[in-house]
């Protein structure tokens, strides 16, 4: 039991800022992904591609 509660105190305080962290830059991950998502649309027109090959790099992750 005493090992238990050593284990706990020992990584509990890296969990909790892990948790904290990946809660807090989840909405930051979601925005440069459809920032990422974006550019990909307008450099394939760029470079003349169709509709279905940037469908196919998008759908690539």
């Amino acid at each position: 039991m005493e090992e238990l509660i050593a284990l706990i105190s020992n990584v509990g305080f890296p969990i909790a800022v892990a948790s904290y962290l990946l809660i807090r830059l989840e909405p930051i991950v979601k925005d440069l992904q459809a920032s990422i998502s974006g550019l990909t649309v307008v450099i394939g027109k760029q470079n003349e591609a169709t509709t279905q090959q940037i469908r196919e790099l998008l759908d690539t992750k």
